[in-house]
């Protein structure tokens, strides 16, 4: 492999995509909490080492599943040969030192999320990933809480907690579809994912009912006044597309979780306009 395919192998671990949706969720929960302009080097830090942690977990837990890409996933930048298993280690050690650096420089509260969620990031894959469930609510957990470090970061969690339950749950539906969507790699490892020890119809009707609740919670930050009205033009077509992937996912789980990804990024732009809006009412 040349020096770029390894360079674009290194960025490939990351998922930049996955990077870039935790860091703007971050920067989020920092705006909901009415932040970002008074504590501005505190969202800018609480956003880098978002970015920097989530693409060190991306990378490690590429470097654990290695041999279930192999089968699942084989043209990633490990099994395909970019990235050496133990330069993908060593990546991932970097980025989070990096992480870990920057949260340093936080509120209390904010390091000790940053510290619970590294050390999730790197027990994910080889302690909680093939537990039914387990492995799929802590990936939940995970993505939630990014709205809940941005407001830490400044100092303000109340209204970012409610965005923490929605994405989590939200999230947490994604993740059972993704585990039926791989589950002859994880059958063929030995995991026992939800859909294995339920089977995946089950698995996908759990998902579905979980989303379901999801959707009529997220009223819930417009009544109790964190967001405008624009929040609410902009949740319902997110639950309309979430609440129709979750369906195509019983026939299809590869398109169907793809689908409830756009979902879950339509409403985290509903979150920054309800917020704008509300802002927007108070200053007139």
């Amino acid at each position: 492999m040349t020096a770029g395919e390894t360079l674009r192998g290194l960025l490939e671990l990351t998922r930049p995509v996955n990077v870039i949706a935790a860091s703007v969720l971050t920067f989020i929960g920092a705006f909901v909490a009415g932040g970002v302009t008074t504590h501005s080097l505190e969202v800018a830090t609480a956003v880098a080492a978002t970015g920097l942690a989530v693409g060190a977990g991306n990378a490690i837990n590429d470097y654990f599943d290695r041999e279930i890409d192999r089968i699942n996933q084989p043209d990633r930048a490990i099994p395909r040969g970019a990235v050496s298993p133990r330069g993908a280690l060593v990546f991932s050690i970097v980025l989070f030192l990096g992480s870990v650096g920057l949260a340093l420089t936080l509120p209390l509260l904010a390091i000790v999320l940053a510290g619970v969620n590294l050390v999730a990031l790197v027990a994910y894959t080889e302690v909680f990933k093939g537990l039914p469930g387990l492995g799929n609510a802590l990936v939940a957990y995970l993505v939630g809480s990014t709205f809940l470090f941005g407001a830490a970061a400044v100092g303000e969690i109340g209204p970012a907690a409610v965005l923490f339950l929605l994405a989590a749950v939200a999230t947490l539906t994604r993740e059972i579809v993704k585990d039926v969507e791989d589950l002859e790699g994880d059958r063929e490892e030995g995991l026992n994912t939800l859909p294995i020890a339920i089977g995946e119809r089950r698995a996908l009707l759990v998902a579905t009912v979980l989303l379901v609740v999801a959707v009529l919670a997220s009223p819930l930050p417009y009544l109790l006044e964190y967001f405008g009205t624009a929040y609410l033009l902009l949740v319902l077509p997110a639950n309309a597309i979430m609440l129709y992937a979750a369906y195509e996912s019983f026939e299809d789980p590869t398109a169907g979780q793809s689908h409830l990804k756009y979902g879950m990024f339509l409403a985290a732009v509903a979150f920054i306009a309800g917020r704008a809006a509300l802002e927007a009412t108070a200053v007139a």
